[in-house]
């Protein structure tokens, strides 16, 4: 007698508990250390039966990759909805990064402080278009905290997108740096409780965007 085919709600069950315990054992071997077979021996079953659902490890790995980011996505599309106020509407957006960032650690380290392929090493390859749909996702993430720093500049001296940008990078590099040394314990060398910083710094990003958006208003280099 055939097997009974499996429901799409278990299929994706099954992607799910694949991509955690993918995420566990690159964490723990990192990604060149990763393999399908080890994830196998893990999850109690053999590697052929993992390439059911992920053509190979690079898949894999994008699958994660695209996961985290539309979780993130989906923490700043909240974060945007919860008021009109721009500025509060920018912190909103930081704190929602700065927790995932706490909260997820494995999979933000993945995504953004580990030495691994990104976008342009998937080109010409099978599975460029997981690398793309992974960049896309992302890029997403960064769109909506660009139009956030647009709208809080306002309609009358409005910031051109190269600006917008820079800002972007300026706030995020501030806060990564904030995340990824609570991740790694560098910060517990230098403060005897970092965590409880994280709305003081929040804070001071916020001031410092202020300042130079006055200086934009005023136009000041």
């Amino acid at each position: 007698m055939p097997r009974a085919k499996r429901s799409p709600e278990a299929v994706d069950a099954t992607r799910q508990t694949i991509l955690k315990e993918a995420l566990a054992l690159m964490t723990h071997h990192g990604f060149d250390g990763f393999s399908m077979r080890k994830l196998g021996d893990q999850l109690g079953i053999s590697a052929k039966t993992i390439y059911n659902y992920y053509k190979n490890k690079d898949e894999l790995y994008l699958a994660i990759l695209t996961e985290g980011f539309q979780q993130l996505y989906d923490r700043f599309s909240r974060a945007y909805s919860l008021t009109h106020d721009p500025f509060q509407r920018m912190e909103a957006i930081g704190r929602a990064y700065l927790d995932f960032g706490l909260e997820h650690a494995n999979i933000y380290n993945l995504m953004f402080t580990w030495h691994v392929p990104k976008f342009k090493d998937y080109i010409g390859t099978p599975v460029e278009d997981a690398a793309k749909t992974e960049l896309e996702t992302a890029l997403r993430v960064s769109e909506i905290f660009i139009r956030a720093i647009q709208a809080a500049a306002g309609n009358d001296a409005p910031l051109p997108d190269n600006a917008a940008r820079f800002h972007m990078v300026r706030m995020w590099s501030q806060m990564h740096g904030f995340v990824a040394g609570i991740n790694n314990t560098l910060l517990d060398y230098m403060h005897e409780h970092p965590a409880d910083l994280k709305e003081q710094l929040l804070t001071c990003a916020m001031n410092h965007f202020k300042l130079d958006l006055e200086q934009h208003q005023r136009g000041l280099p």
